[in-house]
């Protein structure tokens, strides 16, 4: 299978209709993966047979998908996406709390991947990265700043807090495929800023660019990606550590224990060690019979460990 990813801002009136459209559509072809239907537009990623890759294609661009917003990649999608297709309706493709208009998110300005290099190598311009902490950790580019934020939903707190320190430099910013960039430089125009610029395509199409066209590549170490794969290693260094016994290592995993899951960088020594768990209280409990497991799971609801992402208090290395 194909699994396609692409997003799209434009104005939606009808966000019901648009639903109906596209599970119509999908409803003959076997599809796997998410869609967002929202007031500001569609964001997915999916899982189509080759065979109906164009047809795909095609329909994404009749219901307003731009063509340069839609990249494509062959790995196993079984092991990515669990389910058949699902369609939601959001208040936001990608969450903010920006509170933008569309005509807003439109009004970016680009920096195509093979002069991104030149423009990043200039002493006035101050680079920012709009990924979470966790995806920072993993690979950047040099001399980008970590915001130090969980989710994108916290980048308007560090926007806000940094505008006067920043807002007479030119400011280049940058994350995996656009979207967040697209969200993140409509608010920082908002905020007054004039010389705001974005990586066109992210990470993801200027890796594509720095192997096609040969190019100098200024990203260092490994790109986070949501899928099975947790990440793609795009230079050779290693810029993280793991979080047990600080050993450089750059993979991540989720602690074994079903009730934690919490997902943190761990080298394959401590991984033998710990039996993949995050801490000696999650490998007791992974030694206990399955049933009494469960029982220990009643009640608890585990998902905020699981999103601190590497910087749980469990954790004892995390630079």
């Amino acid at each position: 299978m194909r699994v396609i990813a692409f997003y799209t801002f434009f104005e939606l009136k009808d966000a019901i209709g648009l639903k109906k459209e596209i599970k119509n559509f999908f409803k003959n072809i076997v599809t796997k993966g998410n869609i967002l239907v929202g007031p500001e537009g569609l964001n997915g990623t999916i899982a189509v047979p080759e065979l109906h890759e164009q047809k795909t294609i095609n329909f994404l661009k009749e219901i307003g998908v731009k063509e340069n917003h839609i990249k494509y990649s062959n790995f196993d999608s079984d092991r990515f996406f669990k389910k058949k297709l699902k369609v939601k309706i959001k208040k936001e493709i990608v969450t903010s709390n920006f509170n933008l208009s569309v005509e807003d998110i439109k009004k970016g300005q680009f920096i195509d991947p093979k002069n991104w290099e030149n423009f990043i190598s200039q002493e006035d311009v101050t680079i920012i990265d709009t990924r979470n902490e966790y995806e920072f950790k993993m690979g950047h580019f040099k001399n980008a700043i970590n915001p130090k934020i969980e989710s994108f939903g916290e980048f308007k707190n560090y926007i806000d807090a940094n505008k006067d320190k920043l807002k007479n430099k030119k400011v280049a910013i940058y994350c995996t495929g656009g979207i967040r960039c697209e969200k993140a430089s409509a608010y920082y125009k908002h905020k007054g800023f004039k010389n705001v610029f974005q990586l066109e395509g992210g990470i993801i199409e200027y890796t594509r660019q720095v192997k096609d066209q040969g190019l100098e590549n200024k990203f260092l170490g490994k790109n986070f990606v949501f899928d099975h794969r947790r990440s793609e290693r795009i230079s050779d260094d290693v810029i993280s550590n793991c979080h047990q016994c600080g050993s450089p290592f750059d993979s991540h995993t989720n602690c074994a224990n079903e009730g934690c899951h919490l997902l943190f960088i761990q080298c394959d020594v401590c991984a033998e060690k710990m039996e993949h768990t995050c801490s000696d209280e999650c490998h007791q409990i992974i030694q206990l019979p399955f049933e009494q497991q469960k029982e220990l799971r009643k009640g608890t609801h585990a998902s905020n460990k699981i999103f601190k992402k590497g910087r749980s208090q469990k954790l004892q290395f995390k630079k």
